[in-house]
């Protein structure tokens, strides 16, 4: 092809069956196995696991009420209203150690946010989080289900290579960044399961909208906004202007539903990245779920570029481009680049 992008249309049927099987193979490994630079899982992990400490902090507020010897939802009637396996290690705790139970798991939350012994404490926030989750299930609520996401992604991915007192620690064993380790695949593939993960949350709550009938008309937004059960500002002076709930609902679908496919675009990803910005601080700002609303702004850290948080923290860049190489392409895989 003389390094030229390749014109398909030249290609014969077997030719063109022939590309395929050996650019989908290759843009495959591409997307999960290239060596990222994992900078960017040290920001999710310190902000998830903040919220993780707060939200256990908050159950622990009625700690007696929720786990307690006389709680609010006994363990056999949920099961029984919900059958099913619940893995929880709260069956097996004894009321009497309830409160030390608790306040060990707040000390593990608080150890992987500052990334102390992260192979460890990154698994145990994970069945800490599921553990309460699956044992409070009558007070989880969205946020909850979130954090136990991240959670999981993080616990299977190195989230303590970046931004934690391990990286710290181990920074004379390696002689390289102090912050941040060398770009690695487990650091890459980490990274892609959230951000399909999000990809998927986005897309089938843009379609489930799409059931209801105030989506179609454009006044789910104002029905949402004038809610006094979740309101946090009066906005209902701005009733009479129908075309601003209306723009805000078509908007809102609109943009939840093309996010698993622009995001992916870099000319795109910064104006979907703000959207969805947008979307969740007027969440939090209007109906008061800002602990949502900033989890989600989290979990959308996974798009942002490696060497954006490099620079946005002040961290050292590393050579070149490794955090985005890729082995050798050949002129006719030059198209690939996208992937």
């Amino acid at each position: 092809m003389n390094g030229r992008r390749p014109d398909y249309g030249e290609l014969t049927v077997g030719e063109y069956l022939r590309t395929i099987a050996r650019e989908v193979p290759r843009c495959w490994n591409r997307f999960w196995f290239t060596p990222r630079d994992p900078v960017v899982l040290g920001p999710i992990r310190i902000c998830t696991g903040l919220m993780l400490v707060y939200t256990h902090l908050v159950w622990g507020l009625q700690l007696e009420q929720f786990l307690g010897s006389h709680p609010i939802q006994e363990g056999e009637v949920l099961l029984w209203e919900y059958p099913g396996a619940w893995p929880s290690f709260w069956w097996y705790v004894p009321s009497g150690w309830t409160a030390a139970v608790h306040w060990l798991s707040i000390v593990v939350l608080g150890l992987f946010t500052l990334g102390l012994w992260t192979r460890a404490t990154s698994v145990l926030a994970c069945l800490i989080t599921v553990s309460y989750a699956n044992r409070l299930f009558f007070a989880t609520f969205g946020l909850d289900q979130i954090n136990a996401m991240l959670a999981f992604y993080l616990a299977i991915s190195p989230s303590g290579d970046a931004l934690s007192l391990d990286r710290w620690r181990l920074r004379r064993q390696d002689g390289g960044d102090r912050w941040c380790a060398p770009p690695s695949v487990a650091a890459n593939i980490g990274v892609r399961l959230i951000q399909l993960h999000m990809c998927v949350i986005y897309l089938f709550a843009g379609l489930a909208k799409l059931e209801g009938l105030s989506w179609w008309q454009g006044f789910a937004m104002w029905q949402a906004f004038a809610s006094y059960e979740y309101q946090t500002f009066d906005l209902t002076w701005l009733a009479p202007y129908d075309w601003v709930w209306n723009l805000l609902t078509r908007l809102t679908v609109g943009w939840e539903i093309s996010y698993c496919v622009l995001v992916w675009f870099p000319l795109w990803r910064p104006l979907v990245l703000l959207g969805g910005v947008a979307m969740h601080f007027g969440i939090g700002f209007a109906m008061g779920m800002w602990t949502f609303g900033l989890i989600m702004i989290v979990a959308n850290g996974a798009f942002l570029s490696p060497t954006l948080v490099r620079r946005v923290l002040r961290l050292p860049r590393t050579g070149g481009r490794a955090s985005e190489a890729s082995p050798p392409r050949t002129p006719v895989a030059a198209h690939s680049a996208s992937c």
